[in-house]
């Protein structure tokens, strides 16, 4: 399922009509668009609560974002505005299906999103408490925001408990499927940072000198990557298997459709595209 819900939630970092309602809000720029529509829901909130709900975020660059970005848009402004650039993008991209068929899913999506267990998450947690948007695309919009950052929370649970920080799972990242110029950029680590974390990782046992990925590596990052797909997967037992199967039918086209509009290289992790 998350091959199917994360794009379309990804669309607000990428698509032009996200990136221009940004913008006509005052936020210019890639990263106050980000800091601001994602940070939103937490409120008017300083540095320190989006770097550990973020994760893998450099805190100084953070720190160049909030709290100042609340001078440009408050967070009621920034949550309006991430809402209607992401339904203006999905507008664009569905326009040739059947608005039953987009109802449907909106009102699948919420269902399993209604489901979740949000203690112990704080981003899935204040994403489902903002108020049910009134059109189909915003509330697909907001379902598939709440389950992913809900699935995200537990991700970083599941990295802490295994040890590592946010620079040591970027590395790790990049040793596997991603590359460093990818993340390390975007996410603010200087080179000092980067090469302390890789350096970690290899007295732990999971690089090779050369910074390959060792065996001991990837048995532990397979048992991550499980350990969130256990914790993503309350709703989905829940829903009966004929809604699964029926929202996975419904959300292909809407997933597909948003991977147009993806760069094949970014620096956040996205399941392979729906076939």
């Amino acid at each position: 399922m998350w091959t199917h819900f994360e794009p379309v939630h990804a669309i607000t970092y990428f698509h032009p009509r996200s990136r221009a309602a940004y913008e006509a809000a005052g936020l210019r720029g890639t990263w106050r668009g980000y800091f601001a529509g994602r940070a939103a829901p937490l409120g008017a909130v300083a540095a320190a609560p989006v770097v550990a709900a973020f994760f893998g975020f450099a805190p100084d660059m953070v720190a160049r974002a909030l709290p100042s970005v609340w001078q440009l848009a408050t967070p009621q402004e920034a949550l309006r505005t991430r809402l209607t650039g992401a339904v203006q993008a999905l507008a664009e991209l569905t326009y040739d299906l059947p608005e039953t068929q987009l109802a449907e899913a909106a009102e699948l999506l919420e269902a399993a999103a209604g489901r979740l267990d949000h203690a112990g998450r704080l981003l899935g947690a204040v994403n489902a408490a903002l108020p049910r948007p009134d059109q189909p695309l915003g509330r697909l919009w907001q379902a598939a925001t709440t389950l992913r950052e809900h699935r995200g929370d537990g991700h970083i649970a599941a990295l802490v408990t295994a040890g590592l920080d946010g620079p040591e799972s970027l590395v790790w990242r990049a040793s596997l499927d991603m590359t460093r110029q990818a993340l390390q950029p975007y996410r603010g680590w200087t080179d000092d940072e980067w090469q302390a974390a890789l350096d970690r990782l290899t007295v732990r046992g999971w690089l090779t000198p050369e910074g390959q990925p060792t065996e001991t590596g990837r048995t532990a990052f397979q048992a991550i990557e499980e350990a969130t797909d256990r914790a993503a997967a309350g709703p989905w037992r829940a829903l009966d298997p004929a809604e699964i199967r029926r929202l996975r039918e419904l959300l292909a086209p809407i997933a597909r459709a948003c991977y147009t509009v993806l760069p094949a290289s970014m620096p956040i992790s996205l399941p392979a595209p729906v076939g």
